[in-house]
């Protein structure tokens, strides 16, 4: 019994690190996602983000990270995880449906030159689908957090990144460091300008 247990352990505990080698490769890329949020961001854009369930958690960690601070002390940033609106959410599931819960946000906050990014385990939530959309033929940039590609929300977005991951466990675990990596990201170009700025007042 005891042995059985460490045996899935050992499957989950490599099964993430396989995963984290592929995100490895492919870090210099969500840097530059990063620092394009930052410079988007610090001229007054903002980031739209939405996903369901674990997802919706991982939405609002990224948003919670810039609106506070993650690394570096800087100015709070604009960052919205569309399913805290719980009185929105709601009401449009009740008079649209549920697949329209976060497109029509989209529509009502989005702004050229804002960012969305969509989170999906499977890439086939349809309401985050809609709102990739949504986004899209509105003028934002539009990112995907996803498991296994190909899949519809990577196909629908202007660029992505998927997890080599066989389970949402491990899918999950990844995209709170993907989140991660692009906070930095976005502390490396705000708060530096945050400092340089700090030290011509000074």
């Amino acid at each position: 019994m005891g042995s059985g247990r460490t045996s899935a352990t050992d499957q989950h505990l490599s099964a993430l690190v396989h995963a984290l080698e592929h995100l490895r490769r492919d870090a210099a890329r969500l840097e530059v996602w990063g620092r394009h949020l930052g410079h988007a961001l610090d001229a007054g854009s903002r980031l739209l983000v939405a996903g369901n369930g674990g997802s919706a958690a991982h939405a609002q960690h990224l948003t919670s990270e810039l609106t506070g601070r993650f690394l570096s002390e800087r100015k709070p940033l604009a960052a919205v995880a569309l399913h805290t609106d719980s009185s929105a959410c709601s009401a449009i599931a009740n008079d649209y449906g549920f697949d329209q819960v976060y497109a029509r946000q989209v529509v009502a906050h989005g702004r050229p030159d804002d960012v969305f990014v969509g989170i999906s385990t499977s890439g086939a939530s349809a309401n985050v689908l809609a709102a990739a959309s949504a986004a899209r033929d509105i003028g934002l940039r539009t990112w995907a957090l996803t498991g296994p590609a190909p899949n519809p929300l990577a196909a629908a977005s202007d660029d992505f990144y998927s997890v080599d991951g066989a389970s949402t466990a491990t899918v999950q675990e990844i995209h709170q460091v993907v989140i991660h990596l692009i906070c930095r990201a976005v502390d490396d170009v705000v708060g530096a300008r945050t400092r340089s700025t700090a030290g011509t007042r000074h």
